[in-house]
């Protein structure tokens, strides 16, 4: 057998796309395309929704309004409190946004996850960290706001190395983190998938062989639990995701030092 004919495990050109037609701009590619329907099914989506509401929620109101409840009280009001209302538009929206984005890794004929690109989770993150100052500078004043980021009452020796860290937490790492977290899970729950679907397609249609074909019946039932658990963590990281926004403005809105 040839090298060549050897199992190949799928790898990082798994997220490499050409623009969609020769002479299409650098960045018109399907992950662009694929971030741009999912905004246009959410928006529809929310539009059929809430368009016409009705006293007694039915259909797809009542599911709307089931996500909506849950973003409120599971993010919005633990960190937002008595303002968790007013910053319900964006935090729903992040969340039901990036849910989608992660769920197209495992919807058939897409099979791209979005987020697993960092610029898209990127953008989002930037923008909650540009919110996240503004609202402290804002509703604190400048010193206000840094001030408070320091907690109060330390050994004056301790703040030597307390007040660089928190200023870097606050202002570097917190933003980082925030993007990177989502682009990580991501990405990586899409390796997998597409690792062991691989594995089940060389071993029982490709080079089916004798020995080959239990490790190609594994390699299916692995690749159907492990989409199961990666629908689980889709969800979970568009949680995370919309609960570290909510607790970074929360905590510029509200400080608590």
């Amino acid at each position: 057998m040839k090298a060549s004919d050897d199992f190949q495990p799928p790898g990082l050109d798994l997220f490499h796309f050409p623009p969609l037609w020769p002479g299409a701009p650098y960045w018109l590619t399907k992950p662009t395309l694929t971030a741009l329907a999912g905004a246009v099914v959410i928006c529809a989506l929310l539009w059929a929704a809430f368009a016409n509401p009705k006293l007694v929620p039915r259909g797809l109101q009542n599911v709307a309004e089931m996500g909506y409840l849950f973003v409120r009280d599971q993010a919005a009001r633990p960190f937002l409190g008595r303002d968790a209302d007013r910053w319900m538009g964006l935090l729903l929206s992040i969340f039901l946004l990036t849910w989608i984005w992660n769920l197209m890794g495992v919807i058939p004929l897409v099979q791209l996850p979005v987020s697993s690109f960092l610029a898209f989770p990127a953008v989002i993150a930037v923008s909650v960290y540009v919110i996240k100052i503004y609202v402290g500078v804002r509703t604190q004043g400048a010193a206000g706001y840094v001030g408070n980021l320091i907690p109060r009452g330390l050994p004056k020796l301790t703040y030597v190395l307390l007040v660089p860290l928190e200023l870097l937490q606050n202002f570097v790492t917190s933003l980082f983190t925030h993007m990177l977290r989502l682009a990580a899970n991501m990405f990586a729950g899409h390796i997998i998938l597409a690792f062991f679907s691989a594995v089940g397609f060389w071993f029982l249609f490709e080079r089916p062989t004798l020995p080959g074909v239990p490790l190609g019946v594994i390699g299916v039932l692995m690749a159907i639990v492990m989409t199961g658990f990666e629908m689980f963590i889709q969800f979970l990281q568009a949680y995370l995701f919309v609960l570290l926004t909510a607790m970074f403005i929360g905590a510029s809105l509200n400080p608590e030092h």
